[in-house]
């Protein structure tokens, strides 16, 4: 039995880490400065430690959001029409903190060179847009579920770590 609950951690651990591949846009949510919550998506680079880096108009209504009030969540949730129960779509959110890279920086073509070597020739284009900017969101906290009773947070102390989500850790 304990053989069969470590081989299913070890399972879940290695989904974990593959899931975000599946992906080239997430599905963010924000506030305004009176609370109200945006819910928007936005093409995205990883990086190994899981930062999220995001290249967005400063008109979007997300990116102003995001300047008032620098917490995100972010989504990653499988296709409709890849899941056998809608009920229990396999889906990963981490609650991120979010900085501004400032342009022309090291580190802001660090990350626009990933993201044209992941998108293409847009990105030139994007590179000339004043308002365009590149946001780097830093999962504080996160859960990933895989199905009915498959549920892990993130750990606080390891991003890249799932913690098994007992009755004794939602009080």
């Amino acid at each position: 039995m304990i053989i069969a609950v470590m081989s299913q951690f070890a399972n879940a651990q290695a989904e974990y880490e593959k899931f975000p591949e599946e992906f080239t846009s997430i599905i963010i949510s924000t506030v305004n400065k009176q609370g109200i919550p945006n819910a928007s998506y936005a093409p995205f680079v990883m990086d190994d430690d899981k930062n999220i880096y995001i290249y967005v108009s400063g008109l979007a209504t997300h990116t102003q959001n995001i300047q008032n009030h620098p917490f995100v969540s972010v989504l990653f949730i499988d296709d409709e029409i890849k899941t056998k129960q809608i009920f229990a779509r396999r889906r990963l959110n981490f609650d991120c903190n979010a900085n501004l890279i400032e342009m022309e920086t090291e580190k802001w073509e660090e990350i626009v060179d990933k993201f044209q070597l992941r998108f293409g020739e847009l990105i030139s284009t994007l590179r000339s847009l004043p308002d365009f900017r590149i946001l780097q969101l830093t999962p504080q906290t996160g859960r990933f579920v895989i199905g009915f009773g498959a549920a892990y947070n993130i750990s606080n102390d390891n991003i890249n770590q799932l913690v098994q989500i007992t009755k004794d850790s939602l009080s």
